[in-house]
């Protein structure tokens, strides 16, 4: 009885410990950024942003239409930050990492149980995709599920976190 008690609150605790994560983005302002798989160039953007994106279980389309919002009319560029990325007709490269997502408080392996799993995950990714063209900006994406070389020159260095319900 106490095991089944036990097995029980774990699972309650994880369940919860998971609803802390949401959709989740790096942002760094580029001069430019590329991603390579398997030796070969796929994406490639001038000055914008590098759109690093965890999505995490129970995230909705609430959250890709807050997260596509916020980053595109986020002021990071000009003088004394002015400027979004859509008013310098800048470029997006939404690369998907999951990592992103990862419990580092117990033990020396990350725990991603936070993150969506692969299906959801995807069609989320590509909402978000879809969202920045259009709000009319020029959006290159890695490869979903890819091991992916990401190549950047941040500019500033400039990196921002958001997450989706953090406002």
């Amino acid at each position: 009885m106490l095991y089944l008690m036990l097995i029980e609150f774990y699972h309650n605790n994880r369940t919860k410990r998971r609803r802390e994560s949401d959709l989740r983005a790096v942002i760094q302002r580029v001069s430019k950024a590329d991603v390579v798989v398997e030796d070969r160039r796929i994406a490639e953007i001038g000055r914008g942003y590098l759109v690093l994106l965890g999505v995490a279980t129970g995230d909705t389309l609430d959250d890709v239409d807050y997260m596509v919002k916020k980053i595109s009319r986020m002021r990071l560029f000009g003088d004394r930050f002015k400027d979004s990325v859509q008013e310098i007709c800048g470029e997006i490269l939404l690369v998907s990492q999951f990592t992103l997502l990862a419990d580092c408080r117990r033990g020396r392996r990350p725990d991603w149980g936070a993150a969506a799993g692969s299906d959801s995950a995807q069609t989320l990714f590509s909402a978000v995709l879809e969202g920045f063209r259009n709000e009319g900006i020029s959006v290159s994406a890695g490869r979903f599920g890819a091991h992916m070389k990401v190549g950047l020159v941040n500019d500033g260095p400039v990196t921002i976190v958001i997450d989706s319900r953090s406002d």
